[in-house]
């Protein structure tokens, strides 16, 4: 199984999950999102924001492909391009850190690391541009619905997400804490292949490493006289 991770571009934009392709609440306040998901095209309002915020900051997502498919994405960016983030009881984001959007990975490919994945390519790029963490703001309800029948912050990683890949949280609160991930711990990490194969060198003695392998030799038979 092959995967690999690449920036989101407006060719890439268009591989995302269709709910997210058309999805603006991150992009535009509430009012806007309102509106353009009314009266315009938020499809649209999601291009224009990802062009803009190429062009004047640089790369705002990933995506990840395994075996070529789509599995999945996060998309990141400073606060003062998200209108959404002053609008939680945790906010503001840390003047040092770059908000972490949003993190989904396609459900056939859950529990498999792209999660991780996604994170630590996120964090490779930031560190290169001199951002020292990365923030969050984590559903501590991720799943449940309102008294409508409605999840109207679906938009969200779950907060149990990003404290199993290192978060610490840094303004509690029982639905929308903040949480946060410093860059040298999340380029700490290892894949799963360097966790895999050092699990498999512990396993053997130094000896056994060093070994030189014989060649086999034919088994023979006795030949006894009566």
């Amino acid at each position: 199984m092959s995967r690999r991770l690449v920036s989101l571009t407006l060719d890439t934009l268009e591989d995302l999950p269709r709910s997210c392709r058309g999805c603006v609440f991150w992009e535009l306040d509430p009012v806007a999102a309102d509106r353009a998901c009314a009266n315009g095209d938020p499809g649209l309002e999601k291009e224009a924001w990802v062009s803009q915020t190429l062009l004047e900051w640089g790369s705002c997502g990933k995506l990840v492909y395994v075996d070529g498919m789509p599995a999945g994405f996060v998309m990141f960016a400073p606060p003062a391009y998200v209108p959404r983030s002053m609008a939680f009881p945790t906010s503001p984001v840390s003047p040092d850190a770059v908000l972490l959007m949003t993190a989904h990975v396609v459900q056939p490919f859950a529990e498999g690391g792209l999660g991780r994945m996604l994170v630590q390519g996120v964090a490779r790029d930031l560190t290169k541009r001199g951002v020292k963490a990365i923030e969050a703001f984590g559903d501590a309800k991720f799943g449940e619905v309102d008294e409508a029948g409605r999840n109207e912050r679906g938009c969200l990683a779950p907060a149990d997400f990003f404290l199993s890949i290192g978060f610490k949280t840094v303004r509690p609160h029982p639905r929308y804490p903040r949480l946060r991930l410093e860059l040298r711990t999340a380029l700490s990490w290892k894949s799963d292949v360097e966790y895999a194969l050092e699990k498999l060198l512990g396993s053997m003695s130094p000896e056994s490493l060093l070994r030189p392998v014989l060649p086999v030799r034919p088994a023979t038979r006795e030949m006894t006289s009566g």
